[in-house]
This record gives structure tokens, sequence and C-alpha cells, in this order.
């Protein structure tokens, strides 16, 4: 009854969601291609018995990457599918992966939408990545005997009362996971009183993800030839940019602070707030001894950024977000400082902040005196960047974990 009562939902929804695909398309002309494939039909021939991964946005695609190697090293004779929602998650997958596998649109969770789905690609098995849960998707599947695990499944407290309140419709859902590899225990124990039943820790992905080492030289390069200290804004969200430029008065002003928005389409509003003739990243424009701002305006190179920061103020976090991930900027021993909305890492943050590589403020104001406290302690940063990386290190290893659950799944299969 609940999951008929969501479909006609979904119907009603419907126009709506075909007008945000054109809204969206005006900017990220992806949007408006191959909008069959969000409703299960697809151009190319049938792939019988793939591999399937759904990685629904950036930040997914990256922290699935090793995952996805593996599986592709493993499972050599079948073809590997990797399924997305957004138009930077499709460009991120060509970028990381090029035509080594196959990429398309999830469709949307419609019945016949998903029938088609799996009539066109017959998987062995899905592998949604983190808390990916569509209740038409996940019931096809089970009758279909398609296993479905959950991959680097997290579970925040909000979240888990969400699908509390929706328990008729979310409980049915997670029993038919096979599996569930949870971040941590408390995730696991929320997903396991959710309904989810084989759920065992296999830690956070995006521990596995190693900073590319181009970048990461590219970066210190830049970051040597600008001569001066470097403060990075990172993955900033609709509404921090102001917060976080109207508490830039408590930094240091001698230095270059580099704003990467999190998403591209609202890389021309932040260049507006940061100023004609602010140098862009995607011009490969010089930041002079007297510029203030820096905008970084191109995808796929946080290892850079991350380089080639001093200090780095993670976006995400200084409004009810859930924050951005801070992996990232441990991997390459660069301290960070973020804001007092961390739920979508919380585990990650509180592994963090006791090892001491991070450090959290109550709002913008505290984090960028911070900053500038850190900016001008080069020994401290030395500290934090060695403890960024002991906790990387220390916690390598989800890849091998999720993978030997994929291949129990398939052997019960």
């Amino acid at each position: 009854m609940w999951r008929l009562l969501y479909t006609a939902g979904l119907y009603g929804l419907l126009p709506f969601l075909l007008l945000k695909l054109w809204w969206r398309g005006r900017r990220e002309p992806a949007y408006r291609g191959r909008i069959g494939e969000r409703f299960g039909r697809y151009r190319f021939p049938s792939r019988p018995s793939v591999i399937w991964v759904h990685a629904v946005s950036v930040g997914e695609a990256r922290a699935s990457a090793p995952l996805v190697r593996a599986l592709r090293e493993e499972f050599a004779e079948a073809e590997l599918l990797v399924t997305c929602t957004t138009a930077a998650c499709r460009a991120a997958l060509q970028q990381l992966h090029g035509d080594s596998l196959l990429v398309a649109w999830l469709p949307y969770d419609y019945p016949g939408s998903v029938r088609r789905f799996l009539q066109q690609f017959h998987p062995r098995l899905g592998l949604l990545m983190e808390t990916e849960i569509w209740p038409n998707l996940l019931c096809a599947c089970s009758t279909v005997h398609v296993p479905m695990v959950l991959g680097s499944a997290r579970m925040s407290e909000r979240s888990a009362s969400g699908y509390r309140r929706w328990a008729g419709l979310s409980r049915p859902a997670f029993s038919a996971l096979a599996a569930v590899c949870a971040q941590s225990d408390a995730d696991a124990a929320r997903l396991a009183a959710l309904g989810a039943r084989q759920v065992p820790v296999c830690g956070n992905l995006k521990f596995d993800v190693a900073p590319d080492a181009s970048q990461v030289a590219a970066g210190r390069a830049w970051r040597n030839a600008i001569g001066r200290p470097v403060l990075l804004l990172a993955s900033t969200r609709d509404g921090e940019e102001r917060l976080l430029l109207a508490a830039l008065a408590a930094c240091t002003a001698e230095a270059l602070v580099v704003m990467v928005p999190r998403h591209p389409q609202r890389f021309e509003a932040v260049a507006g707030m940061l100023g004609a003739g602010t140098p862009r990243r995607s011009r490969k424009d010089d930041a002079g001894p007297k510029q203030r701002f820096y905008l970084g305006d191109s995808m796929g190179e946080m290892g850079f950024y991350y380089a080639a920061a001093d200090v780095a103020v993670i976006g995400g976090s200084f409004l009810p977000l859930g924050g951005q991930n801070l992996i990232e900027a441990c991997a390459v021993g660069t301290p960070a400082v973020f804001g007092p909305s961390m739920h979508n890492f919380a585990e990650a943050s509180a592994l963090a902040l006791e090892a001491g590589a991070v450090l959290q403020a109550r709002d913008a104001a505290e984090a960028m005196r911070l900053a500038d406290a850190l900016l001008r302690d080069p020994a401290r940063r030395g500290r934090m960047a060695e403890a960024g990386r002991r906790l990387c290190a220390a916690h390598r290893g989800a890849t091998q974990r999720h993978l030997a659950i994929v291949k129990a799944v398939l052997a019960q299969r």
C-alpha cells in the first residue's frame, strides 16, 4: 500500500521532474541529453550480466573509484556499468575511468522504468553507494533475484528519524538488500534498526582514495610560485560564500584566498561575488602579488587545490547541509577547519578531530580566526598535516572488505 502511494506521488511529480531537467540544462547541457535513459530507454544494445555500481553524484563517484577498479580486476570477464544522477557525476566518471566501463543515467524510480533498466542490463549484482534507497528499484531487483548491496553506507540519526517516519515504505526497501557495508558501528546499528539484515562494518571507501600524484605535485609547485600563504575555501555551497567572505576580515590580508564552489553551475555567480578581474583556474590565470582572491572553477582537481593550500576551510558545514569530504584534505596533509554541520561525515570528522588533523568552528567567523592562527603557526600546521596522513593510512582497507562482501553475496546467489 505504501509503495503504491509513493508511486502515485512520483507520477504526480513527473511534469516537475521534466521541467527541472530542462531548467538545469540551460547551464549544464548534459541534463538535456539522453533523457530516455531517465525512463529506462537506452540507445545501445542490451548488455547481459553486468556488474553494476550506482554513484549518485561526484562525491560518490570519487569514493567508489577504488572499488570500481577492484571490481574490474576481480570480474574481468563481466562488463562494468556505473550509473549516476547528476551531470557533474557523469563527467567525473568519464574523467576517472575513460572508456573502461559503461556509464548511464539511473532511471527514475517508476516501475516501468526500472523494469526496462533491468531487462536492458540483467545485472548479476548491484551496488548502491552510501544512502541510495529507491523502493521500486529494490522491489524489482528482489523480484528478479538481483542481489543488491549498499556500499560505504552511512546513516545519521537525523536521516534515520526520517526513514522511521516512513517505515511502511522504507523498511521493505532496507530488508530487500542482500548486504549493507556500513562505515561505522553507529551506522550499522541504525541501518539494522531500519530493517537491513546483514550489516558488517567495512569502513569508509573515501579513505582508500589516493590523491592524484600529478595534481599534488602541480598544486605544491603552484603554491611555491605564489610565494605567500594560501587559504582554500573548499567545496562551498550556496549561501556560504557570503558568510565566509564577510568573516575574512579576521584573516591575514597577505593570504591568497582560493575559493572552489562545490557545484559548477555556480561558478559564474561566485565569480561575481569575488569581483571583476578575479583570476580563474579555468583560464590558467596567474595570481599576482596584490591579488586577494582566486576562483577555482575547474572540476576533478581537488587534489591540486588541497596541495596548493596552507590551510583549508571546508564548505557545506556552515549551513545545515551536512558537510563535505574532509578526508581529501587529510590525505594530502592539509590542515582543515570546518563548521558545525558535519552529520554526513560524522564518523570521519570525529576521527579527524580526535587525531588532531582538523579543527571545528562554531560559525564562519570563528573558522576564519582559527584559519588565520594556523596560517601564522607553521609548526602546528606540520603536526596537523602528519596527523591527517597517519589517520588516512590507519583506516585504509575498505575496498578489500567491500570486495569480500560482494564475492560472498554472488556466491550465495
